[in-house]
């Protein structure tokens, strides 16, 4: 899937939270596993002008990543699973045309694989565990890679994830996080099970209260890990 000429497209009834309110000087490249990653990411930066490359699968990436034109692409935020190829290897190989390329991975998983582990050309790798619990590590792995660091969150440090509690969902919040997982807004949530759109405001915002997060990004990803939703 290629989201990148829909990015400059204002969306309607939609708001997302800004998790990565910082401003980068050159182009920005975004591949996740699934629309709902992507969408979320991307809306993250506020002013995503600068995201110039939105796409689910690896080749698809490296190809915008192999225009030279300026300003040249700055920055990489990856999963590490993607819907074609894997994060890992994306980040090697884009490193290994633009070694002065920035990289995050936002590891789905939990884990760097162990041939991974040492390489070099790994600057920063999330686990989403610790972005589930709280989601400024990536804003932390961000700021660390643009100031020339590598970071690894918490958990990937110490080996231990943090505690995850299931909370039980009624089967309208079931419902609601089935269409948040797909991409939805409230107002698509809204038109879908035929409520006004302030009442679907209201079913996300109980969502969020019962999975205990901040926001929508993470309550997926916390229902992904809790085995509710899948991507």
């Amino acid at each position: 899937m290629d989201f990148t000429p829909y990015l400059q497209t204002p969306e309607e009834g939609t708001t997302e939270e800004g998790l990565l309110s910082i401003e980068i000087p050159g182009r920005i490249a975004v591949a996740m596993k699934g629309r709902f990653l992507l969408h979320a990411v991307c809306k993250g930066f506020g002013e995503n002008n600068r995201i110039t490359c939105a796409v689910t699968d690896q080749d698809s990436c490296l190809t915008y990543l192999a225009d030279d034109s300026e300003p040249s692409y700055e920055l990489l935020i990856c999963t590490d699973y993607l819907e074609s190829g894997n994060g890992f290897e994306l980040v090697r190989l884009a490193k290994q045309r633009q070694p002065k390329l920035h990289c995050v991975v936002l590891a789905l998983g939990d884990v760097i694989p162990a041939e991974h582990a040492e390489a070099p050309w790994l600057e920063a790798v999330v686990a989403e565990a610790d972005f589930v619990e709280d989601q400024q590590p990536l804003k932390a792995a961000v700021l660390a890679v643009m100031a020339g660091h590598s970071y690894r969150s918490p958990s990937l440090r110490t080996g231990l994830l943090p505690y995850l509690s299931c909370p039980r969902l009624t089967p309208r919040e079931y419902q609601v996080l089935d269409l948040l997982a797909s991409g939805m807004s409230d107002r698509d949530i809204a038109k879908r099970l035929m409520v006004s759109e302030e009442t679907a405001h209201t079913y996300s915002k109980r969502l969020l209260q019962t999975l205990g997060v901040n926001n929508r990004l993470q309550a997926v990803l916390k229902g992904m890990r809790c085995g509710m939703v899948q991507l």
